[in-house]
């Protein structure tokens, strides 16, 4: 085998460190588990079939991989593409074709945004297919920016603190949803993706929405990143450092039982005083008010990120 260019060696070892540190952080998959390997044909679920696939190679537990390909019948999908790459690496596949193209373009007035009801159709047919192939898990190829987009999604647009977890349950309380690709950055993925050379497919339904929300707020984290490099890993860690004593929500911290013990507290009475890193910046320009409430208790929100 010849040997990797420096570069990609790096970048083949990162990778593969991340989605095996995400699936043992989060117990994502154990012994004798099932995963259906959701593949819609972009670089993120093909890096996150490609990984998970040489990682059972080497795993200290066994377990299957079935990718499954919803065919939502948009024009021109080029619908021998996938099923050749999949058979190529002898990965075992089901593709399911279900027409929720034509139901989005048929409900979804013109210039409005389609990514809920088709996240809410694809969602359903999905669950649907692990129930028939008898799937323990639903692997999903969200990564890191996905994460911390999905949280300032929330907190602007849906007062609350919520992110994008990697793993959780589906919400008809059938499934595990896993996200190997959790501590990945965007960046990362669409390297290795030129470096394999993935027979990318567009996604045609949504692609050109450039008023979407979640546009809108990557480009805002672009921005941030360019001025202050690895911020956006910040963002990240802090996501998974929480401190409810210096938040808001009364369900989650007893603020009115608090009382002084007379015992000194280092982290006490401390939010975010001028020494901590210096990271004092202007905000955006967002509302103050939303982003106050999603301090306090949480509530359900629309813009829960849909598998």
């Amino acid at each position: 085998m010849p040997q990797l260019p420096v570069e990609i060696a790096k970048l083949a070892k990162r990778l593969h460190r991340q989605v095996g540190r995400a699936v043992t952080d989060f117990a994502m998959i154990g012994q004798g588990d099932r995963v259906m390997v959701c593949l819609s044909g972009g670089k993120d679920s093909y890096a996150l079939l490609d990984i998970l696939l040489d990682m059972r190679k080497r795993a200290p537990v066994d377990f299957e991989i079935v990718a499954v390909n919803l065919d939502q019948k948009q024009p021109g999908f080029p619908a021998e593409v996938l099923p050749d790459y999949l058979s190529a690496r002898g990965v075992a596949f089901h593709i399911v074709a279900q027409d929720t193209y034509s139901v989005v373009k048929r409900l979804v007035p013109e210039g409005k945004t389609m990514c809920s009801l088709c996240s809410r159709l694809r969602r359903g047919a999905l669950y649907r297919i692990a129930s028939e192939l008898g799937a323990t898990r639903i692997a999903l190829g969200h990564h890191r920016d996905d994460m911390v987009q999905t949280f300032f999604m929330n907190m602007f647009f849906g007062g609350r603190l919520k992110g994008m977890p990697p793993k959780l349950v589906s919400d008809d309380g059938k499934h595990v949803v896993i996200r190997p690709l959790a501590y990945v950055a965007e960046s990362d993925l669409v390297s290795w993706a030129q470096h394999r050379a993935f027979p990318i497919i567009p996604c045609n339904l949504c692609g050109g929405q450039e008023n979407l929300q979640r546009v809108r707020i990557r480009k805002m984290l672009a921005e941030w990143e360019r001025e202050h490099p690895g911020r956006t890993e910040r963002i990240f860690d802090a996501m998974g450092t929480v401190v409810p004593s210096h938040l808001m929500d009364r369900n989650l911290f007893g603020f009115a039982a608090l009382q002084a013990s007379g015992v000194a507290d280092p982290a006490g009475d401390r939010a975010f005083d001028d020494d901590d890193a210096g990271l004092c910046a202007e905000p955006p320009a967002v509302g103050i008010a939303r982003v106050v409430r999603a301090l306090g208790p949480a509530r359900r929100s629309p813009l829960e990120e849909l598998p």
